[in-house]
């Protein structure tokens, strides 16, 4: 006989009694049902009343609380028990359905339980999704925001390094390097050669030094 796990919600528990499935029928499944280690049958019923004065299911009718009934029955494999709170001979309110396949009992969820699982369900895919999406996001104050997916960090990981192109200098840097050489040139004061008749004189550490600081800062535009 299986084991048997007692909760509150008995959604998630079964229940078989293996010494039964092969000689299970419609006539005995309500007295299989009605076993004592059945955590799904409830002993204040009134069949329970019914077997123990040896009276027959008809008696039911008569009756008023709770009882059990064979609602389905599809020989050999499945069967429907209801649990139902008898008012009157003809008035009855369903309280639970349990089914029985291949001999294992199981209680049917309700309407509300169903649509409680499938919104937990829809909620945790929904957040696992959002946190892996998270893990993916990447922030710089100067690049703002990105993606980083673990694809492109194995193909950034493959592919080869290529050397780094200099970029070529701009408006900016040009006229600053200008600007800090003329200042340069009024702190240090030129020494200028003789120049050849016809010729305007020349700086010459000036030009070489004028020279030489273009060519550092920004030298594809000096060649």
């Amino acid at each position: 006989m299986a084991s048997v796990d007692l909760r509150d919600n008995l959604l998630g528990i079964s229940w078989v009694d293996s010494g039964w499935v092969p000689i299970l029928n419609p006539t005995n499944v309500l007295e299989y049902f009605s076993e004592r280690s059945n955590p799904f049958y409830d002993r204040t019923c009134n069949n329970e009343v019914v077997k123990m004065q040896r009276l027959t299911l008809d008696h039911l009718n008569q009756m008023v609380g709770v009882e059990y009934i064979l609602l389905h029955a599809q020989e050999p494999i499945l069967y429907i028990i209801r649990k139902q709170q008898r008012q009157s001979p003809t008035q009855v309110v369903p309280l639970a359905d349990y089914y029985i396949i291949a001999g294992v009992v199981y209680q049917a969820p309700d309407l509300g339980s169903v649509i409680n699982s499938r919104v937990l369900s829809a909620v945790h895919g929904i957040q696992s999704a959002f946190d892996e999406a998270m893990s993916f996001c990447r922030y710089h104050p100067s690049k703002g925001y990105w993606w980083h997916f673990k694809d492109q960090e194995e193909k950034e990981r493959v592919k080869p390094k290529s050397k780094r192109k200099e970029e070529p200098s701009s408006l900016f840097q040009r006229q600053r390097v200008d600007t800090l050489l003329l200042d340069l040139r009024n702190k240090f004061p030129p020494t200028f050669y003789q120049p050849k008749p016809g010729e305007k004189p020349v700086p010459d550490n000036l030009l070489y030094m004028h020279k030489i600081a273009r060519l550092a800062i920004y030298p594809v535009q000096c060649l």
